[in-house]
């Protein structure tokens, strides 16, 4: 494994085992596979382990594995503060001591404010006092570094890493996000001023694998370096100097390996032209195809009135890649063919889901773009049909 430094010098692995997607369902994380997986990684040099409040089950689970395991003083723990759940920092405190009985520990090597999108939000959390709060945790040792996850414009980005003295940050960056988000500007606008960059989404939410038009996998099996998607897209990040670690959800044991043989692989500078010129074409591919920029995060999940939003918009940008049949069956199946219906039929526009989208997208204007395409009026005449004889 490679290893890249933070601001105190912490070497960490660059490759970083992002914990949002564990296997399981809801807060029943499957403790046992996802064992096997991590400490996979921990033997093979994975050192980086990120994690967050909201993701469902994954602090008490690392917690356990690596209690049981032993090997907590072997690796860093990530994780981030909901800003968006604060009124004061009494409310900070609670949240953080429950963090750390959850993780089993009683400090956290990198603690981030958690998707911070606008200066304002930062702007709120210092009139509540968040920044006497976090020197009074780093000066007991609770909280070893502080940084920011953001989703935002580049202008934005570079205002909050000047608002205050972070020890890291953690963008969303990827071959295809090169100039939206942070961005490359963004990248090396913090590089200069001395503060590590994480690395999330290097795979747009597995989009950049799974989901990939004819013509972006035509350029890869044409190119005469042969890897899979997934290694261009690692080797396009390491490749840059200013990446200090990627995070990668990884929910098998191949996939882990993979991972590691990747990074153990990677080099700054490595790339030629002519891989650059390669990742270029994939790009305008993908886009030429791309309805709806979501990654699947998530985080505009539950819709109060039950729907399935990122399924939605993953089907939609399948129909624009010649897939338009299997995409409506497969959207069909998830939300239509059950009792509890998730269907883009139950919207009424309400916004919530807006205030949550780190990608800012107009979500209730994309949900009627993709309700045209898959629900088209003889798939809703069908679907209205087939409801009534099941309902007999």
């Amino acid at each position: 494994m490679q290893y890249r430094k933070m601001k105190d010098s912490t070497e960490v692995s660059i490759l970083g085992y992002g914990c949002m997607r564990f296997t399981g369902a809801g807060t029943r994380i499957n403790l046992e596979k996802t064992e096997k997986e991590i400490m996979l990684a921990v033997k093979n040099g994975v050192n980086y382990f990120d994690t967050a409040y909201i993701y469902p089950g994954s602090e008490e689970a690392l917690g356990t594995i690596l209690e049981r395991n032993h090997c907590r003083e072997q690796v860093y723990i990530a994780d981030k503060l909901p800003y968006y759940l604060l009124k004061n920092t009494a409310a900070a405190e609670k949240l953080f001591q429950e963090q750390l009985r959850r993780l089993k520990t009683d400090h956290i090597d990198f603690y981030l404010m958690h998707m911070l999108f606008d200066t304002g939000v930062w702007a709120r959390l210092q009139s509540i006092g968040i920044e006497e709060w976090i020197a009074e945790k780093k000066e007991t040792g609770a909280i070893r570094n502080i940084g920011f996850s953001f989703h935002g414009d580049t202008n934005t980005f570079k205002t909050l890493v000047d608002a205050y003295d972070w020890d890291f940050c953690q963008i969303q960056y990827n071959y295809l996000d090169e100039h939206t988000q942070a961005g490359r500007e963004g990248l090396h606008y913090a590089a200069g001023k001395g503060i590590p960059v994480v690395i999330m989404e290097p795979l747009r939410g597995g989009k950049l694998v799974n989901a990939l038009p004819d013509g972006a996998k035509k350029a890869f099996a044409e190119h005469s370096v042969k890897r899979t998607p997934a290694q261009w897209a690692f080797h396009w990040l390491w490749d840059q100097p200013e990446v200090t670690c990627v995070l990668s959800g990884m929910n098998s044991e191949e996939m882990v390996m993979e991972n590691i043989n990747t990074a153990n692989e990677a080099g700054i500078s490595s790339f030629t032209q002519t891989d650059h010129n390669m990742i270029d074409t994939v790009r305008k591919e993908i886009n030429r195809n791309l309805k709806v920029g979501c990654t699947g995060c998530g985080y505009c999940m539950p819709c109060p009135y039950g729907v399935d939003i990122p399924t939605a918009f993953r089907c939609y940008n399948q129909s624009a890649m010649h897939k338009k049949f299997s995409a409506m069956l497969e959207y069909i199946q998830i939300t239509s063919l059950k009792k509890d219906a998730s269907s883009m039929n139950n919207c009424t526009k309400c916004g919530a889901c807006e205030k949550h989208c780190p990608q800012h997208i107009e979500i209730r204007k994309e949900l009627q773009n993709a309700k045209k395409a898959l629900q088209p009026f003889y798939v809703r005449a069908a679907l209205k049909l087939v409801n009534k004889l099941v309902k007999r």
